[in-house]
């Protein structure tokens, strides 16, 4: 989300999605309430600090540690007051262990740890820990909440097709193998103590990968999937995983109809061949990425947007029949 309060971004979240709420992620207040920062405070025995790059493993705390854990507390916190009594999904996002891999750099080398396995896999139990302590607190502070926990993994098709950068940016570090990124995600899915979503806003998203790991959902940009990608879609929805469609645009110049987005899901159910009874249960609207590099009160609209186009679906669905195409 745009903006830097915590408390007026959870009321804002909280009054337009009243059925849904997430607790937010608000970039703009700088290092630590990044993607990476963010989930960087939450690491188990692995500090990190910022350096001119971004983030890095460290030899011990420090003060860049102290302030991204002491802006995830103040978030805390106003979700705890927010969501006083609150009872239904709430979900949470961290960053992925492959994108983590991917843009933290290895403590004395400017090397990120995706180039050593070893700093992988210890980075991969230390989220996993971190992922499930987390998701702890936030059902005691919010008792009646169904959590739902999103490990965002923007970077997960570059892992895989051996595209992520060295350090100098001259080369490529090598492709990850799929069994091994399958292997990665399905140790943080498991540790949560919740429903898991893993979710990519890029382009050939290997969303079979993703299946087999054991995701719950699967959230992507419904304008950067291909047609060669929907059958896996689809093979994940008639596996009952749940669909986060992101048919909004992050950043749009204007927010755009909800009607309009309740028939792109409409459409993208009738691509898949998915009887469109299942839709309103399955899908979840959402927008396609991050909504900090929108304006507050565009960010506010595309919530609202959601919100109404999920409540469309049902009786679009049985008011238009075959006229949505």
């Amino acid at each position: 989300m745009p903006g830097t309060d915590p408390a007026e971004a959870m009321r804002v979240v909280a009054g337009e999605l009243p059925d849904f709420p997430y607790l937010p992620e608000l970039p703009d207040r700088g290092p630590g309430a990044d993607l990476t920062g963010r989930t960087a405070a939450l690491l188990v025995d692995m500090p990190a600090e910022v350096t001119p790059r971004g983030w890095r493993l460290a030899e011990r705390p420090g003060r860049d540690l102290a302030r991204a854990r002491s802006m995830l507390s103040s978030d805390l916190d106003a979700l705890e007051e927010v969501l006083q009594g609150f009872t239904g999904p709430l979900k949470l996002q961290l960053c992925g262990p492959w994108t983590l891999a991917a843009t933290l750099e290895l403590t004395r080398t400017m090397n990120v740890a995706l180039s050593d396995p070893g700093a992988v896999a210890d980075l991969t139990a230390s989220l996993a820990e971190a992922a499930a302590a987390h998701a702890a607190d936030v059902a005691r502070r919010v008792p009646g909440a169904q959590l739902v926990v999103q490990f965002d993994e923007p970077l997960l098709p570059s892992v895989i097709a051996g595209l992520v950068p060295t350090q100098s940016g001259l080369s490529r570090l090598a492709a990850v193998e799929a069994d091994t990124v399958r292997d990665g995600l399905n140790q943080v899915l498991a540790a949560a103590p919740a429903y898991t979503v893993v979710h990519c806003c890029a382009t050939t998203v290997p969303f079979g990968i993703i299946q087999k790991a054991g995701a719950g959902g699967l959230a992507f940009d419904l304008s950067q999937l291909r047609r060669g990608e929907e059958d896996g879609v689809a093979e994940a929805a008639e596996a009952g995983l749940g669909l986060l469609t992101g048919a909004i645009p992050a950043v749009a110049a204007e927010p755009g109809g909800a009607r309009e987005t309740a028939e792109r899901v409409i459409r993208l159910w009738r691509r898949l061949g998915l009887p469109l009874a299942t839709c309103p249960q399955q899908a979840v609207i959402t927008p396609a990425c991050g909504l900090a590099g929108s304006s507050p009160p565009r960010a506010r609209a595309a919530l609202a947007r959601c919100r109404e186009a999920a409540a469309m679906l049902p009786e679009l669905i049985a008011e238009t029949g075959d006229e949505v195409r």
